[in-house]
């Protein structure tokens, strides 16, 4: 039989050709595949605390060297501007002083004003320098029983300045004026005899030789609850809150006829008033220092350049009178 040959290759088998699905094109902004980043958080900021530099600091510093230990601390050029002039002024005040001594004068000098409107601020820039021997600051407490059965103007004679000696009151008989009456302390009748007799009470201390000066200090009602606010939160004032102070807010109108009861009655040539405008405390008690020396002859005295006065801070009581005159029908603009 015959055999066919056998081929030992095998049959080729048709390669298939597998296409490759057609692709569109990338668009330009999905070519590259964004990488997912999330926010780094942020760092908590630390609170920075207002600090309040000792007033003279800035001026004692003002020629430091940078060196270990030291940290730089910047100030507003007006801080600088009023500690060099508070500086000069409390100088002056020092030279008033032995003037007053070496003359045996009797300086009086009576701070008034409605709460929180800078009294005592001023008050602790005229002594602070000043030899306590000297100089006295008289704050009384409310009266006794048996001081209140005495005549009024008794509990303060004792404290009148001697030969050579400068006192300041820091409030005065001039709480039967205004904080008395307005707060129940004292009847009609007292609060208008009162009236009558203080004209004739300071013109017999200033015939016996004693210079007087009455500042009256006068804040806006926004900045007296300003200043009320901050007395609560901060330790070191908290001694200056009382419970009158916060009726002051809600008796304001009663204090503003008071106060123009007040003048009206004692704002006499020998005795005038002066107001301070004291919504800023600064200028207020460089002002008030200002016209202190500027009506006390005494040797050694700066030029009279140095104690010009701020016209819109520093008010005669006469012009104080007829601005409030002109006001009475809108009590709301009444000056503090």
């Amino acid at each position: 039989m015959d055999q066919k040959p056998t081929n030992s290759k095998s049959p080729a088998t048709p390669r298939r050709r597998t296409r490759r699905p057609a692709t569109k094109p990338t668009p330009a902004s999905k070519a590259v595949k964004a990488v997912e980043t999330k926010p780094t958080p942020a760092k908590p900021i630390k609170k920075i605390h207002k600090t309040t530099l000792h007033e003279g600091t800035a001026l004692k510093n003002i020629d430091a060297v940078d060196s270990k230990g030291r940290v730089a601390v910047y100030v507003k050029k007006k801080t600088l501007t009023y500690e060099i002039e508070m500086q000069r002024l409390q100088i002056e005040l020092l030279k008033l002083q032995k003037h007053v001594k070496e003359h045996g004068l009797r300086i009086l000098l009576i701070f008034e004003g409605r709460d929180a409107a800078g009294k005592g601020g001023t008050i602790k820039r005229i002594t602070e320098h000043l030899n306590p021997r000297g100089a006295r600051v008289v704050a009384l407490e409310k009266p006794s029983d048996r001081e209140r059965n005495q005549w009024f103007f008794q509990r303060y004679i004792q404290h009148l300045p001697t030969a050579g000696e400068i006192v300041l009151f820091d409030r005065s008989w001039y709480n039967r004026a205004m904080v008395e009456p307005i707060m129940g302390f004292c009847t009609d009748e007292q609060n208008k005899r009162f009236l009558k007799d203080v004209p004739m009470f300071e013109q017999m201390l200033v015939k016996d030789g004693i210079q007087l000066f009455k500042f009256y200090f006068s804040v806006s009602k926004e900045v007296q609850l300003a200043r009320f606010k901050a007395r609560e939160t901060d330790p070191l004032k908290q001694f200056k809150i009382s419970p009158v102070d916060m009726e002051a807010q809600n008796l304001w109108d009663q204090y503003s006829v008071k106060k123009f009861q007040m003048l009206s009655e004692s704002n006499r040539t020998v005795a005038p008033w002066t107001i301070i405008r004291s919504d800023h405390k600064k200028p207020a008690r460089i002002n008030t220092i200002k016209y202190i020396l500027k009506n006390i002859q005494y040797d050694g005295r700066l030029a009279e350049k140095y104690f010009n006065l701020d016209s819109e801070i520093m008010i005669s009581g006469i012009d104080e009178l007829k601005l409030m005159e002109d006001l009475l029908m809108t009590p709301d603009k009444l000056p503090g």
